[in-house]
């Protein structure tokens, strides 16, 4: 689909790719996500996708099942969705479309049972077999749940839910300087301020930062899976300096290090940061740099060591060591990371119970 979005018309990989995906089911065949993004484009039918409901951010947070007590990737991936879902956009049908559609699919494409596509996927992308309880679960909201959710006046509750997630993406652009925690909920995200306003600043600004995730490798283009890992790199690259008796030979490149992981550090909380369902930050470092936002409890433990090592050593040769009060503020931060069992969490703690799993 991209390849023909770009413009190719008739090559090796074009042949081999539409006979894999025809001979493993079609394009109905898809996982879930891929269902979403052919739905956007108008290659799927949005009757064909397990409900993403946006009604469900409107629950009371004390629930188990509130998105906000999900783990930072898994909410930040499905906010965006359940958001296209709620609006069920399609963008414009082209003449590309319609020849995708003719491509994609064994037989017409308005003779394509969306019903059973729904819960179709291929073997070789079906990473678990769904059980029992979740076949209850995902009946009941495609057969019960959503039709009465389209039902006025119960329907009133969809445009103050998306509503609501528009917020909750702003708020997510905002504290990221528009980079996301990861690619996809930043891809999903910018459609999300193009679908609400085209000519939107939150737009303009997410476009430039694309180019955070996009590195050209040997064999070409790639879409990383982070903005970068400079933070997490750097820390440890510091570490391994200072554990041999090279110091005074790589001082200048100790210096650079020093100063990029003082600079990187995150000095305050996001306002409303409970409101928007985010971890501390203050006194944290992420994966990659400041601008990220996503403060990392064992990045921040790892830059944390790294300036304690750096700040036994001349400052003439590494610079002058953080401020002592940055460093308390590191180490409250890992801290505020343990959970109630004593373990710690990576981006945010535990937050919904384990009997969540089960699902």
């Amino acid at each position: 689909v991209t390849l023909r979005l770009l413009g190719e018309v008739d090559n090796e990989s074009l042949t081999k790719g539409r006979d894999w995906i025809l001979s493993r089911g079609s394009a109905a065949a898809i996982p879930q996500w891929g269902k979403i993004w052919l739905s956007v484009i108008g290659l799927y039918e949005w009757s064909g996708n397990n409900s993403i409901i946006p009604e469900l951010w409107l629950v009371p947070h004390i629930l188990p099942i509130h998105p906000g007590r999900f783990w930072c990737f898994c909410r930040l991936i499905y906010m965006p969705m359940s958001y296209l879902y709620g609006k069920k956009f399609v963008g414009p049908i082209t003449p590309t479309i319609l020849e995708l559609r003719k491509e994609l699919y064994s037989v017409p494409y308005h003779e394509v049972d969306w019903n059973k596509a729904r819960d179709t996927c291929a073997k070789e992308d079906l990473r678990y077999p769904r059980s029992l309880l979740q076949n209850v679960i995902w009946t009941c909201l495609n057969k019960i749940v959503e039709p009465a959710l389209n039902c006025w006046p119960v329907n009133k509750l969809r445009d103050k839910a998306l509503k609501n997630l528009m917020k909750h993406m702003h708020y997510e652009d905002e504290s990221t300087k528009y980079i996301g925690i990861c690619p996809i909920d930043k891809a999903l995200g910018m459609i999300c301020c193009w679908i609400d306003d085209p000519n939107s600043d939150a737009f303009k600004l997410h476009l430039p930062r694309i180019y955070d995730y996009l590195w050209l490798a040997e064999d070409g283009m790639k879409a990383q899976v982070y903005d970068g890992c400079q933070s997490w790199e750097i820390a440890f690259i510091v570490q391994a300096y200072c554990s041999t008796d090279l110091v005074n030979e790589f001082a200048p490149t100790l210096r650079k290090a020093h100063e990029f992981i003082k600079r990187s550090q995150i000095l305050e909380d996001h306002p409303d940061s409970e409101a928007y369902y985010r971890h501390r930050s203050k006194g944290s470092w992420t994966l990659s740099t400041a601008d990220n936002g996503w403060s990392v409890s064992d990045c921040t433990a790892e830059a944390l060591k790294a300036l304690l090592l750096l700040s036994t050593i001349s400052p003439n040769l590494v610079g002058e060591p953080m401020k002592g009060e940055r460093l308390y503020d590191a180490v409250d931060c890992v801290l505020s990371f343990m959970n109630k069992d004593g373990t710690f969490s990576t981006y945010e703690c535990k937050r919904t119970t384990s009997m969540l799993e089960i699902c």
